[in-house]
């Protein structure tokens, strides 16, 4: 895994020393920018790498995590198939299968960052006039309303109060 020396901005460093502060001793869980690529490496520590300094990214991963079994986060990636921009239809129909929970978490992570929110479809050759993006759209939506009326998972909800008091805290 290549990590760049970047500047982060505020939210990230934010974002990071939320998370470290919150998992580094009871998950033995770090999260790291500056990667080339997004990757999950279990270890000691495990390591949640995050694209460049994107706090996006840095708050997908995290959902990631957050959604992961105990079984999963033993696997490098999760354990998860990844295909590159260029999915074909069934690909990009799996994509969309996986991604509705945690992009509904990387949403209430938004909300409490004050981080606007747009789902991803993470695939460059799909057009924006697709209907599956409109259905995808709505069932992120209906899995947030969930989780608003639900509840979050354990990890996620530390991680959402975490993120919470270090925005109170910063304004």
């Amino acid at each position: 895994m290549v990590v760049n020396k970047l500047f982060f901005e505020p939210s990230v460093l934010c974002v990071t020393e939320c998370f470290n502060r919150a998992f580094s001793l009871t998950e033995n869980t770090v999260l790291q920018g500056g990667a080339n690529e997004p990757y999950y490496r279990p270890g000691s520590p495990n390591v949640i790498y995050f694209r460049e300094d994107y706090s996006r990214s840095a708050l997908h991963e995290v959902a990631h995590w957050c959604v992961a079994g105990a079984a999963r986060r033993g696997l490098p990636d999760y354990g998860y198939w990844y295909a590159p921009d260029g999915r074909d239809e069934a690909q990009q129909a799996a994509f969309y299968g996986v991604e509705v929970r945690p992009q509904a978490i990387e949403k209430m992570f938004c909300e409490a960052l004050g981080i606007d929110f747009k789902v991803s479809v993470d695939n460059l050759s799909v057009s924006l006039s697709d209907p599956a993006i409109a259905s995808f759209t709505a069932a992120v939506n209906d899995e947030f309303d969930r989780l608003s009326r639900c509840g979050l998972p354990e990890r996620a909800e530390l991680f959402h109060r975490a993120l919470t008091q270090c925005t109170q805290r910063s304004e």
